[in-house]
Order: C-alpha cells, then structure tokens, then sequence
C-alpha cells in the first residue's frame, strides 16, 4: 500500500515518467510540487469544517508526508 501511494503522488506531480538528472532536478521538482500541494492542503485544513473533509484531507497529508520521507531517503552509494 505504501509504495502504491508514493507512486500515485508521485504521478500526481505530472514528473513520474521524466528520469531524474544527476543532480536530483526532477526529484527536486517532485519534491517541491508536493511540499506546494501540502501547503494547500493545510490551508484547506483550517478551513474544513466537515469531519469527512478533515479526514479526507488528514489522509492526502499522511501520503505526502510518506512520499516526502521516501524521497528524501539517500540513496544507495556507489560501489556498495
């Protein structure tokens, strides 16, 4: 379920089928276009009212922060 979510956000993006640059261009990008999308998540947040919408928003915000900790992982050094 976890990898699924990473994926789907990650597709969200509109970056999943862009191979990353050696310096971490388009994982840079993905990152930044989540950490928008959370913002406008919490904003939105404030704003809810309904105990649907609140849950519904808490949940998109656990995926994004899931995806964020992926990718922000280092990744496997050389040689190893």
């Amino acid at each position: 379920m976890r990898a699924f979510t990473i994926v789907a956000l990650v597709r969200a993006t509109k970056f999943a089928g862009t191979p990353a640059s050696a310096d971490g261009g388009t994982v840079g990008t993905v990152i930044e276009n989540l950490l928008m999308r959370k913002q406008r998540l919490v904003e939105e947040l404030e704003k809810a009212h309904a105990v649907e919408d609140r849950d519904r928003i808490e949940h998109q915000l656990e995926q994004i922060n899931t995806a964020l900790d992926f990718l922000d992982r280092p990744g496997p050094k050389d040689g190893t």
